[in-house]
Formats: C-alpha cells, structure tokens, sequence
C-alpha cells in the first residue's frame, strides 16, 4: 500500500531550511499534491521529480540555468507556447533553481493555473537527490513485521519466529555484545527500491526494548548512543523455532538457501532451533558471518559438494 499523499506546503516545509528556497507563486494553491494514480504507477520516488520534460506529467518539474535558457532564449510566441505546456504536464510543484530568475510568462502561468512555484540558490542536481530521496522514502510500499531488527556485524538481521522463545532477551544479550538495535516487537519495513527493503523503528517505541520480568529498557541511556541505530536494510531473517518444529518442517542442513518475501523481495533466511543450552547469540553470529560469506559469493555447502565429488572419484575410493 502507498502512504498518505505529499501537499506543497508539506514539501515546502520539509525542505524550507535546507533548500533555503521560497514561495514565489500560488500561494493559495497549498493542498496541490501528487497525481494519485502517477504515484502508483511510480516505480520508486524517483520518478516523481526530474528536470523540465514534456514527456513524463505529473512530477515535480526542475528548471535550473538550462531550462530556463531554453524556456527565454526564443522568440515572444516560442516562449508563451513553451511554458504553456507546462499546465499540460499537471506538475504539483515546479522548482526554480541554481538561483534563476523565472522567464517573462511564466509567474503568471503559474498563478493563473494554480500551480506552486518555489525558488532555490540550490543546485539542480542537489535539489533532486533530496526530493528523490525523500519521495522514495515517503511513498514506499511499507509493511510491519514482529520480531527484533538489529545492526550485526554491518547487516540488517531480524530475529523473529516463534512465540516465547526469547527474542528480546537474546536481542538484549547481543546489544551487550556490541550489536546495535532499531527495533523491538514491531519492525516498519519500507520497499524504497526494486531490491532493497529498509526497516526502521515506529516512533513511540524507538530505543526501546521490552524483557519479560524487568520490563523496559531504553537501551539508548542504558548502553550509549552506539547501541541504538535509526534505520537498516534488512539483509536477514533470523527465524527461531521449537525442535518439533524443525524436525517437521525443516531440513537439518537446507541443499538451498531459505528466503522469505518481504514486499515482494526474497530475502535470505536461517532457521535456528531453540534448545536449552545453546547460545543463541553465537549462533546468531555465526550465521550472520556466514551470511556474509554469501553475499560475496562464498557458498560454504556447495564447496562442500564439490569436494564430496572429487573424493568419490578419486581412484580407490569407490566400494
């Protein structure tokens, strides 16, 4: 699903100070926002801004110094004719940069056409990287997990699975291991492009962590401002399990890696069997290191196949 819709006076407040830019035209025109169906149509943010193009509506449309040259540089009719099929293109704001002037006709097309018209010293590129950003961000598909999303060794791991098997204790014992928390319990999950999937913690739950019998703890004032982490891409589902579940539903050593869809990208998974005695946190290390070794192209099983072949075809070890 997509979030709520982004006004002008919401993109002109977000960004006032750090664009440094100003309302130049339509000031009236506050609620104009992005076209519904464009925004589902979108494949990320980054097709909701861009530079002045008659070819994609709907967008935020960029004039910096050489938009605006084309838009002046032309005879009286030209220019009229030019910024006229900028209405045509139902933009939510247009954006003036690298510090121009707007052409002759081109206020008052705005004003008469309600249009938002904001002005930046900023550059063009550096005003579409923030608005990107922050639309990808903004209108992402989004969803929410239970479980504990953490920082490990660099990678964004949740651990989640079954109830009452421990995951914020175990999360609690990898933060004092040096591990860093976003999350605890529930986990926003945001898909900001076709491969990557972020996951942050809700606001009224940041920095906390919920321990059966103590209750909860800011780690944040517990164990310093290193322990907490606002954001991570999530890269691992840690997924913890009783042992009758495992030996029912799971192969003791998978011939293939487990993924699990999240918003539409698999993501890979480990299942750790819960019994008493086993240091969950190693474990979780463990496979959080092996995990690693993976993404860089270091398959430990298939390296074991293949050596399991070559000593079958050795000669004398047959029979």
């Amino acid at each position: 699903m997509r979030p709520t819709v982004v006004s002008a006076e919401v993109l002109f407040e977000e960004f006032r100070a750090l664009l440094k830019w100003e309302w130049v035209a339509s000031l009236g025109a506050s609620e104009r926002h992005f076209d519904d169906v464009a925004v589902r149509a979108a494949r990320s943010g980054a097709d909701l801004v861009g530079y002045l193009n008659y070819i994609h509506p709907y967008r935020v449309q960029i004039l910096g110094e050489r938009e605006v040259s084309y838009l002046a540089n032309s005879s009286p009719e030209d220019c009229q004719r030019r910024i006229a099929r900028i209405v045509t293109l139902e933009p939510p704001v247009v954006v003036l940069s690298d510090g121009q002037l707007p052409p002759p006709g081109l206020l008052e097309m705005c004003e008469q056409s309600q249009i938002p018209m904001f002005a930046t010293p900023e550059s063009s590129a550096y005003v579409i990287d923030v608005l990107r950003s922050y639309l990808s961000r903004h209108f992402a598909d989004r969803s929410s997990m239970h479980g504990v999303f953490m920082d490990i060794l660099g990678l964004g791991v949740l651990i989640t699975g079954e109830s009452g098997l421990g995951k914020s204790e175990l999360g609690l014992e990898l933060i004092s291991r040096g591990h860093g928390l976003v999350a605890d319990d529930a986990v926003d999950l945001f898909r900001v492009n076709q491969a990557t999937i972020e996951g942050r913690c809700p606001e009224l739950l940041r920095n906390l962590l919920e321990v059966r019998g103590i209750g909860l703890l800011d780690i944040k004032a517990i164990f310093g401002e290193t322990a907490v982490r606002r954001k991570m891409r999530l890269k691992l589902i840690v997924y913890l399990v009783r042992r009758e579940t495992m030996e029912r539903d799971y192969e003791r050593i998978p011939y293939e890696p487990l993924t699990q869809d999240v918003l539409g990208i698999p993501v890979r998974k480990v299942v750790i069997q819960v019994v008493a005695g086993r240091n969950l946190a190693v474990l979780v290390e463990a496979a959080v290191r092996n995990t690693i070794l993976q993404l860089r192209g270091i398959d430990t099983y298939a390296e074991f196949v293949e050596r399991h072949r070559r000593a079958m075809d050795e000669p004398g070890q047959a029979g």
